[in-house]
């Protein structure tokens, strides 16, 4: 016969069996004709009224919530090496949202993303330090052992009890394993070592930013003077809690949260205002990506391309985002300059009242609210396939003499200049219905151009024909200035 503390034993653990489960053994049933809830048996209750058995699951009757921790796998390596001269090793806690989830570092300069809490901890391969007097404040341990690591933590409140209780862990990988199931698609490897350049961060430059960061690009220069405004908010990845700040600022979270090992530098300036600085970082990047809402711009970074010898892709929407055109420029082919004298350049979109009011597409003598009635973006889903397409692009040169799942693309994507349309309407309003096309251009697909180079582009062409002269001559880009108005 079972003598008394075994019968309590057995109780203790029947007990923890059922608040382990995270399950309470009563329901709660709201009765539609009193208004009231009752509490009947688990699982019996077959008549009216609704079961809100999760109040009791997460509430009171129930156990509280297992800690859920992540670790990163390169820093548990180095807290490992540390720990061959010392029994321990501090450890920070990153400020989260959800109760009871918390990522730990091994140094808080290790994220850009979030704060951290003064939450005290520390990371061990002994597990006696758990019960060191010296660790009598420790409210989380990291012990490292040779299978896997485990996180044991404490209430955060020493008021609400000492007792360790074993978390859940969940790893991050390590740099070289973060983007392994792009692998086979993507030479990750090679996109590491890769850094591009992005100039505007709207709606076009912060949708490529965070893409190229998942797809495992490792550096970044960002370039933009703008801050978040409400009127942002229809298209770009900003939030209500960006309101006011620095785009530049905005999108490195954004990158950061996407690959915690990438490099971002940042530019909140008017490149138009600082050439040299502009020349400088289109020199150092692999490819440049032109997300700007203005020609000035776009020909200066031509100009800097053509004279540096690098790839870039200039992208963007016309009125109201009824469609859209990517170009992109390869040393020796032609230029943003060869495309606009092609032609091919229709109406611009107007993005905002006071970029539109700079470069003149919006009168000064207009008045605010007429003003505020001729900005008519469009969706942010009739810009994606435009920021899709910029992308593609930009994965296709990064990668070009590797062999990967977008080789093919090479073979592909062969235009300078691609055209997309999302309406019929103004410019596409006489382009045929996707059913009945036949030979005509339709909306919602892609359509290439191959553009000839200007024999006398004044930004790409050696041999220019300046103004008064009648014979060519041979001339540098030092030599020549643009009419940008």
């Amino acid at each position: 016969m079972a003598n008394t503390q075994q019968l309590n034993n057995l109780a203790e653990d029947v007990r923890e069996e059922g608040l382990n489960q995270g399950s309470s053994m009563k329901d709660l049933v709201f009765d539609p004709i009193t208004g009231d809830f009752r509490q009947v048996p688990r699982g019996t209750h077959h008549g009216e009224g609704d079961v809100v058995t999760e109040m009791t699951n997460k509430g009171f009757a129930a156990d509280t919530v297992t800690p859920i921790v992540y670790l990163r796998e390169g820093e548990l390596q180095k807290a490992d090496e540390k720990l061959n001269q010392k029994k321990t090793v501090p450890a920070f806690v990153e400020e989260v949202d959800e109760e009871g989830v918390f990522h730990i570092c091994l140094e808080p300069q290790a994220s850009k993303i979030h704060r951290y809490l003064e939450i005290p901890g520390f990371y061990t391969r002994d597990s006696s330090m758990m019960s060191n007097a010296n660790m009598s404040t420790s409210r989380f341990c990291v012990l490292i052992t040779e299978d896997c690591p485990e996180v044991w933590c404490r209430p955060l409140s020493p008021l609400k009890g000492k007792d360790w209780r074993k978390a859940e862990v969940f790893l991050i990988p390590s740099e070289e394993n973060l983007f392994s199931r792009s692998k086979g698609i993507l030479e990750v490897g090679i996109l590491k070592n890769k850094r591009i350049m992005i100039v505007g961060l709207g709606s076009f430059g912060s949708q490529i930013a965070i893409e190229l960061a998942k797809a495992g690009v490792g550096s970044f220069a960002l370039m933009d003077f703008d801050r978040v405004e409400l009127h942002n908010l229809s298209r770009h990845t900003a939030t209500v809690h960006d309101l006011g700040r620095l785009k530049t600022n905005v999108i490195e979270e954004a990158i950061l949260g996407k690959n915690p090992y990438a490099q971002v530098d940042k530019f909140p300036m008017n490149i138009n205002e600082d050439l040299p600085l502009l020349y400088d970082e289109v020199e150092k990047a692999d490819l440049v990506i032109c997300a700007t809402d203005n020609n000035t711009s776009r020909f200066n970074l031509s100009k800097a391309l053509v004279e540096k010898q690098k790839i870039g892709i200039f992208g963007r929407a016309i009125t109201r985002a009824e469609g859209g055109d990517v170009f992109r420029y390869r040393p020796g082919g032609p230029c943003y300059c060869c495309l606009v004298g092609a032609g091919n350049l229709q109406e611009e979109e107007i993005s905002d009242v006071a970029s539109a009011r700079r470069d003149g597409r919006i009168a000064a003598y207009v008045s605010p609210e007429d003003a505020e009635a001729m900005v008519q973006v469009g969706l942010s889903s009739d810009i994606e396939p435009i920021c899709n397409m910029m992308v593609k692009l930009s994965l296709v040169e990064l990668s070009r003499g590797t062999e990967s799942g977008i080789t093919s693309l090479e073979e592909e994507l062969i235009y300078d200049y691609y055209m997309w349309a999302n309406r019929r309407e103004r410019h596409y309003a006489n382009w045929k219905p996707m059913p009945n096309a036949g030979g005509m251009p339709t909306i919602l697909r892609w359509y290439g151009a191959k553009i000839e180079k200007e024999e006398h582009c004044p930004i790409c062409s050696q041999a220019i024909r300046l103004e008064g002269d009648t014979d060519e001559k041979v001339a540098g880009l030092d030599d020549i200035e643009i009419d940008l108005q």
